[in-house]
């Protein structure tokens, strides 16, 4: 097949600056926002230098879309794309390039996760391409595990405690029940020098996109037995129903993440069991965007069992099945923030909200192409729920975390 791709001019300067990092330093960082097509540049950089055998490795619902990429660019390499908790199945062959899309999710600290650990034993001294708009959402910490999936890691350290002598401030966190050790204060200041010349940075605005995202709040009355429920959680921190389900809420924690899953009409009792006691949401969602084609985000497994219920065969869970019918599609906040284009959609639609800011803003920017320069999205929020005051703190870049929800419902 021949290659009628033709890369824009940001994307070939790019691919070639990674190309020059990659042949003397062995990792590059793309910190490049969403829809800059930077899949492209990845597959572009593999290609320039001369790689035979390239891995990306990706989350589950980005695979088609990368095949995808990958096709159109035609780059003669072989490529094994797969998401990351497939990585024990890959076929045990040297790969010349690593591709480590969405690579904060491997970023978990103190200890790596299970995917760090997969990653480490695949990458060993061989090329390899982070990808993450957001490198740190969190922490600087976040940066060690990213770059230690490498023997050409920047940072010697054979774990991160060692590590964390000398770049992190560690303190002591009282949980209330334990006092633990809290890494998260990383010394920015030490951390930046070291991996600056890993990273290029590029942004939506400096690729010429003129987005502008219209944001709506469409508020619904939930059922009388949801204020009630909300009510008495909040008052006895604990409900038993006729059938001895239990909903505890014993602490603050608990009280948020019930409160938020049930003013949105859902519930998950003690035993694991959940419950979907009031489809207003669900209704309303269906009956206001009858005439669209919509992608919705929901945050709860329940709620998703909510919007097969009312939806039926209306609803798809696979972008290619969406980009190729009439069909809706259902995408969880955690899994489907990241890696998709959903430029197909009329609007996105919001059931529910994360605590995140950080998945706020991606989720804003699902929509946005170059040549798309309207996009309208909704916020569906229960009245007088908690979704709006979630709404409030992450728009100014602030998870909504237990100290903020104490303040707003004590």
């Amino acid at each position: 097949m021949r290659n009628t791709f033709k890369p824009r001019d940001y994307q070939s300067v790019i691919s070639d600056k990674a190309v020059t990092i990659l042949n003397e330093l062995g990792i590059v960082v793309f910190g490049i926002e969403v829809r800059c097509g930077k899949t492209f540049m990845a597959l572009m950089t593999a290609q320039k230098i001369g790689a035979k055998n390239v891995l990306f490795v990706t989350k589950k619902k980005a695979i088609s879309s990368i095949q995808d990429d990958y096709n159109t660019l035609n780059p003669g390499y072989n490529i094994e794309i797969i998401n990351y908790e497939s990585l024990h199945k890959i076929p045990k062959i040297n790969y010349d390039l690593i591709v480590a899309d969405e690579s904060h999710g491997i970023s978990a600290y103190p200890k790596p996760s299970k995917r760090a650990k997969d990653l480490k034993a695949i990458v060993g001294s061989n090329h390899l391409i982070l990808m993450s708009g957001t490198l740190t959402p969190e922490s600087y910490s976040q940066v060690f595990w990213q770059f230690a999936v490498s023997k050409r890691s920047p940072f010697k350290h054979v774990n991160f405690y060692k590590w964390a002598k000398d770049f992190v401030d560690v303190k002591d966190r009282n949980l209330g029940y334990a006092v633990v050790k809290d890494y998260s204060h990383a010394k920015i200041e030490l951390i930046k020098p070291i991996i600056a010349p890993y990273i290029i940075t590029f942004t939506q605005k400096q690729a010429g996109f003129s987005t502008n995202v219209k944001e709506n709040v469409l508020k619904v009355k939930m059922n009388p037995l949801t204020y009630q429920l909300a009510k008495r959680l909040s008052r006895d921190k604990v409900i038993i129903a006729e059938d001895g389900s239990e909903i505890l809420a014993d602490t603050a924690v608990k009280l948020q993440q019930k409160l938020h899953q049930i003013f949105s009409g859902t519930v998950l009792f003690e035993d694991k069991t959940s419950r979907i006691f009031d489809t207003s949401k669900f209704d309303f969602i269906k009956e206001r965007f009858k005439n669209n084609k919509i992608a919705i985000f929901y945050k709860f497994k329940a709620e998703l069992e909510g919007l097969k219920q009312v939806f039926g065969d209306d609803l798809c869970f696979d972008l290619e099945t969406f980009d190729s019918t009439g069909k809706n599609i259902a995408l969880q906040f955690i899994s489907g923030k990241e890696g998709i284009s959903l430029r197909n959609a009329d609007f996105l639609v919001a059931f529910n909200i994360d605590f995140s800011a950080s998945t706020y803003f991606q989720f804003k920017d699902r929509m946005s192409t170059k040549d798309r320069t309207e996009n309208t999205l909704y916020w569906i929020f229960s009245e007088d729920g908690i979704e709006e005051n979630i709404y409030k703190a992450v728009m100014n870049k602030k998870n909504y975390t237990t100290a903020i929800f104490k303040k707003d419902f004590f």
